[in-house]
């Protein structure tokens, strides 16, 4: 299992997507999960519209060479028409170890056709991910409960799939119960399995102690 660190690994919530807490996470030999933007034509990294100074986008791309680019990077667009700009960047770092995910259906299908490499999404209310076939991988989210099962992950790992699932502190609920789950099914060997957590150290203490 490898763990995708929340908007970076942060130890205070105001540096979420901070250049410092992107710069630790990879450090540490954590992946990220982030969130891009455009902001004066240039990619960006903010959750919600940018204020102020943030970072770039090609800061993160260099961090990544300077780290090791096969750490996983989980580019969450948060608008549509960011891909052509992306995929330029990406050109740029051959072997970057990167997927996108959570576009609208209609973006989904514009990112494979361009060649970027996307995860669909599987959650409560989405129990037909678009472009299942054509998805490097499956991104699965617990909006209300904990509802993903072992059986729900090995499915996708069967049918020669990535998975990455949402932790459910990210919902503002305990996590320890599902974390033990996963463990108590010998998920935390899987390779091709990730678990994107605000609490990267304390999820590599417990599933490889």
């Amino acid at each position: 299992m490898k763990f995708l660190a929340h908007r970076g690994f942060w130890e205070q919530p105001e540096e979420r997507n901070r250049v410092d807490a992107l710069e630790r996470a990879l450090r540490c030999g954590y992946g990220l999960e982030t969130d891009i933007r455009d902001a004066a034509g240039e990619l960006v990294i903010a959750h919600d519209p940018p204020v102020g100074v943030v970072p770039r986008a090609t800061e993160l791309l260099a961090m990544a060479r300077t780290h090791g680019i096969q750490l996983p990077l989980a580019l969450n667009l948060k608008a549509d028409g960011l891909r052509s700009r992306l995929l330029s960047l990406l050109k740029d770092q051959p072997g970057q170890n990167y997927f996108c995910f959570d576009m609208s259906a209609p973006e989904t299908l514009a990112c494979h056709r361009d060649g970027l490499r996307f995860f669909t999404r599987e959650s409560e209310i989405e129990s037909a991910p678009v472009l299942y076939r054509q998805s490097a991988g499956v991104w699965m989210d617990m909006f209300e409960s904990d509802w993903i099962q072992p059986a729900d992950i090995r499915r996708h790992l069967e049918a020669g799939k990535e998975v990455a699932l949402v932790s459910p502190e990210l919902h503002k609920r305990p996590h320890l119960a599902f974390w033990q789950r996963l463990r108590d099914a010998g998920l935390a060997g899987e390779p091709r399995l990730m678990l994107c957590t605000d609490l990267p150290a304390d999820a590599d203490r417990f599933f490889h102690a």
